[in-house]
């Protein structure tokens, strides 16, 4: 029948090396952890929500500014620029949480598009981030929640922070009570905790609403004297304002948030490109109107950097509004407490259903529908790390898990529409099945990326007077693709390395233009693979502008990652390191695809379709 299988046992010990490398590449199939053929092994989690239920993880609302040390008044431009950076990454998000509708977000993704190492680097690396992102949060309620009370000594004895008698440490038992709270009210159910937090984000965007609306009205009433400057408005420059951008970027992360829970949305293909969107454009048109205001109440170098928004209300005589907007600061920390934990168990589920954790964390309590132990830990691991520890110098490393899954996800995207896998494993119940209808004696030892059967390559195809059958014509993509991402890393990297020599500068931005561009004008220039269409689910959001705009997002977010600094990636490697060791030992070992059987995809079906015939 011409079915082309491999598995993962290799025989020899000259094959070892080999075998090793190539499980880093290994892909999963894209329902594995959905489809039908295998709910019998893994707990499904509750189809409750919906897309208003979307908006109310995706939206968050933090009160920051980067006016005083960066924009000045370009902040809402500093918004713009970074709304529209979030909203590129947004757009490859919504096409692959459509496609592939399952717990774990960026890692899941990774693992079907790209392999097996790279999908572990960015699952450890994203727990790394929504622990530290949890811990940063949490201990930053604390004070804002004592100006409630009326000041820093105002709180109760034991919720007050203190310090350790012998020991630069100040504990936080406030941030850890507010952790476990955080926790319990996740463990009772996905739509009881996205009803509660649906709640106070709209309680959140009330107060931003008021701050627009009173603002507006003091600042026609003054004149909007923080414009009125001799400075102009880009005092510090178009890369202060660029600067300023990159502060604000993580402020849209919230659609990260949405599409770890594509597994429990009701509609996927609808309802989270919907959720996605709207978080998105509903915060980027509140954080663009309130920082517009409030630029124009105070004069950018006068703000209060760690209270903004109510010193600027102070400042105009109105001490009430300063409490009203401290409490809704409270409440839009307490909601991003909960959007930084509520993702994480479902991506230590997703990771312990595909082996590469223990399978503690892939239970799924039957009366909520909820990944209790992975809830629990993440919880426990977050209350203790804010307790100890002021993570505020560690805020960097969040950054460094975001932007590598961003970048990830547009590669993926590219991969999806250029070169989708031509072979994916087996579901186990099918394998047994299937080695009745194909040999393979032979074929145990071919690749795990092995050729296309000829009977489906030897299509052609003109392009502009080239002529391209569908196995040349994916090698040049595959080949491109790599090209835009060596591109991409040398310009970001020349651009930000003002310490080489100007030569030495201008010869990398010089060669990563070039490998750029011939990556961006030879994908647009051919055909996107056919099979695009049947990979995944189909009928849902179709990214637009492929492939310029997953490779702006993937220049833009390289471009960040650069410029995160040698301390924040000293930290980062030594997590990383951790978890290369992981997944030496156990991961890879006891990885779900250890002993899968790969098949062509052009003959899933068919074997999916001869098993139930036969079982029949």
């Amino acid at each position: 029948m011409g079915f082309m299988v491999n598995t993962q046992n290799e025989g020899g010990s000259g094959n070892h090396s080999w075998a090793c490398l190539r499980n880093l590449v290994r892909r999963k199939q894209f329902d594995s952890s959905n489809g039908k053929t295998e709910t019998h092994h893994h707990q499904q989690l509750a189809k409750a929500l919906t897309f208003p239920h979307l908006i109310a993880i995706g939206v968050y609302i933090l009160v920051g500014t980067v006016a005083r040390e960066h924009s000045g008044p370009a902040l809402a431009f500093s918004f713009l620029i970074a709304g529209i950076s979030a909203g590129l990454s947004a757009f490859c998000y919504a096409e692959l949480s459509s496609r592939f509708p399952s717990a774990g977000s960026a890692y899941h993704y990774s693992y079907i598009c790209i392999g097996e190492g790279v999908a572990w680097l960015i699952g450890w690396a994203l727990i790394l981030e929504y622990t530290i992102g949890g811990a940063t949060v949490a201990r930053g309620i604390s004070p804002n929640l004592a100006m409630i009370f009326g000041g820093e000594d105002c709180l109760p004895i034991i919720l007050a922070r203190h310090q350790i008698p012998g020991l630069d440490i100040v504990v936080d038992p406030c941030a850890a009570v507010l952790v476990f709270i955080v926790t319990g009210l996740l463990c009772l159910g996905v739509k009881e905790s996205t009803f509660a937090q649906g709640i106070v984000t709209t309680a959140n965007v009330f107060v931003m609403l008021f701050v627009i609306v009173v603002g507006s009205y003091l600042c026609f009433k003054t004149g909007w004297v923080g414009y009125e400057l001799p400075t102009g408005y880009f005092p510090y420059g178009v890369d202060g304002m660029l600067t300023g951008s990159a502060t604000v970027f993580f402020a849209y992360i919230g659609f990260d948030s949405v599409a770890s829970m594509a597994e429990e949305v009701k509609n996927p293909q609808r309802d989270l490109p919907l959720g996605i969107g709207l978080s998105l454009m509903l915060c980027c048109l509140l954080y663009m109107m309130v920082s517009v205001v409030i630029v124009g109440l105070v004069p950018y170098y006068a703000m209060d950097p760690d209270t903004p928004i109510s010193s600027a209300f102070a400042s105009h005589g109105i001490q009430w509004a300063a409490y009203l907007i401290t409490l809704g600061a409270v409440m839009a920390l307490c909601s991003v407490l909960m959007g930084s934990i509520l993702p994480q168990p479902r991506i230590l589920m997703a990771m312990a259903r595909d082996g590469l954790l223990p399978s503690f964390f892939s239970n799924v309590n039957q009366r909520t529908q909820v990944p209790i132990n992975g809830t629990i830990t993440t919880g426990v691991c977050v209350a203790i790390l804010a307790f100890f520890m002021d993570v505020s110098q560690l805020a960097g490393m969040v950054s460094v898990g975001t932007l590598v899954a961003f970048t990830m996800v547009a590669i993926s995207v590219l991969i999806v529409r250029y070169v989708p896998p031509d072979e994916v494993p087996l579901p186990s119940s099918l394998q047994e099945n299937s080695s009745s209808h194909v040999g393979t004696s032979s074929s145990s030892k071919q690749p795990l990326l092995c050729k296309a059967d000829s009977s489906i390559v030897n299509k052609e195809k003109a392009q502009g007077g080239w002529v391209l059958n569908k196995e040349n014509r994916r090698k040049l993509a595959g080949w491109n693709i790599i090209f835009t991402c060596i591109g991409n890393f040398l310009l970001s990297y020349a651009a930000s390395s003002f310490l080489l020599p100007g030569l030495l500068r201008y010869s990398l931005c010089g060669v990563g233009g070039l490998f750029l561009l011939v990556g961006l004008i030879v994908l647009s220039c051919i055909d996107q693979d056919d099979a695009r269409h049947s990979f995944g689910h189909s009928g849902g959001f179709i990214c637009p502008f492929v492939p310029l705009l997953p490779i702006v997002c993937i220049l833009i977010n390289m471009y960040l990652l650069v410029n995160l600094g040698a301390a924040t990636w000293a930290r980062v490697s030594v997590w990383l390191f951790i978890g290369v060791l992981v997944y030496i030992f156990y991961g890879r070992k006891n990885s779900s695809l250890v002993n899968a059987v790969y098949v062509s995809t052009a003959h899933v079906q068919e074997i999916g379709g001869t098993s139930g015939h036969s079982l029949a």
